[in-house]
């Protein structure tokens, strides 16, 4: 049983439309034909439907996040943007705006810990408000509600958003973020490979702004090329066809599901595990208002790698914790891809 955090274990129809497309020769079609156009517009479709995105964000695709974050900083900032970070991936995006040459400022909260976002002020100066939703080192979800009031707050600015880890669980309100990035092989349960990230007309307009300005905005994948591919329901260069034929189907298969069904089982099987180590007190994350119900972050007595030894002999493939925390904890995600069985069949191997 494979309860790795990313890659995680994949969508139980996964394998049935990887021989689909074999038989159906789509790895070996055209980019540039009509046959690549029609996944990608049907992918791009069932995205839409299954998360609600407004017409008027456009659906790009890249090779990972962690490549969508260089295209965000490039094309949505020209000096300065403003990062909440609390975690190793927050702060990731606030270091690259360092090597980027931006003049990023941030909040800084310890690990485990949410913001108290009344209390923020995000300077008059700044472009750019930065957030990941749900922080995958450390456990910990932003309300969306308190991020909605922060955008609220300062309606000029560009809010970007990093969901790679809360999708497609987290409802978004994408009228609402400019910037939306993740990558398919957590929450959509697919091989790695493969970002997607979803743009407002706001956001495509900064990106223009910055290249009249005179400023680098990338190499081939900056919005606006991005922009005129994906008009074509085309990408820059050549792309990963077979993970964006897999999203479309597996988008296809929980809409058949529906989305509502595997929102209300993410929140099931997480509060399953978590009143499971609540007992011992081993939860890291203190404040309830801020555990995350995707990514369950326990604390050991021992070293992590001697629980994750023991567990493999018992055929469980489980993570440690992450960066500085690595030997002092384990991290459990939970996902469509993992039925409620096999939670209680971990917790009982416990």
């Amino acid at each position: 049983m494979n309860f790795n955090i990313g890659p995680s274990r994949l969508y139980p129809t996964v394998a049935q439309h990887i021989n689909n497309a074999l038989k159906d020769e789509i790895l070996s079609v055209s980019h540039r034909g009509g046959t690549f156009k029609e996944i990608y517009k049907n992918t791009v479709d069932n995205l839409r439907k299954l998360l609600s995105i407004p017409n008027g964000h456009e659906i790009f695709f890249l090779g990972s996040a962690t490549e969508a974050m260089g295209i965000l900083i490039e094309n949505c900032c020209l000096e300065k943007s403003f990062h909440f970070v609390n975690g190793a991936f927050s702060r990731k995006l606030f270091e690259l705006a360092l090597e980027l040459k931006k003049q990023p400022q941030k909040n800084e909260v310890e690990w485990g810990q949410g913001f108290e976002f009344k209390e923020n002020v995000v300077p008059e100066e700044i472009e750019l408000v930065c957030l990941t939703h749900n922080e995958t080192s450390t456990g910990v979800m932003l309300d969306l509600k308190d991020i909605y009031k922060l955008r609220e707050k300062y309606p000029n600015k560009l809010f970007a958003l990093d969901i790679t880890s809360s999708i497609p669980y987290a409802d978004v309100d994408y009228q609402l973020i400019d910037y939306a990035f993740f990558s398919v092989q957590k929450g959509f349960g697919l091989p790695a490979g493969l970002g997607v990230i979803v743009v407002s007309k706001k956001a495509l307009e900064k990106a223009e702004k910055i290249k009249d300005f005179g400023l680098n905005i990338g190499g081939f994948h900056n919005l606006l090329n991005l922009k005129k591919m994906g008009d074509e329901f085309q990408t820059v260069e050549t792309p990963n066809m077979l993970n964006i034929y897999l999203l479309g189907k597996v988008c296809e298969d929980m809409l058949n599901y529906g989305i509502d069904g595997l929102r209300k089982e993410t929140e099931e099987k997480s509060a399953l595990v978590y009143e499971f180590f609540d007992l011992d007190k081993r939860l890291f994350v203190d404040d309830k208002k801020v555990r995350s119900p995707t990514t369950v972050v326990i604390k050991t007595d021992k070293n992590s790698s001697e629980i994750i030894e023991v567990l493999k002999k018992k055929n469980i493939l489980i993570s440690s914790g992450y960066g500085k925390l690595k030997n002092e904890q384990i991290r459990i995600p939970i996902l469509p891809a993992i039925p409620m069985e096999d939670y209680k069949k971990l917790l009982g191997s416990w």
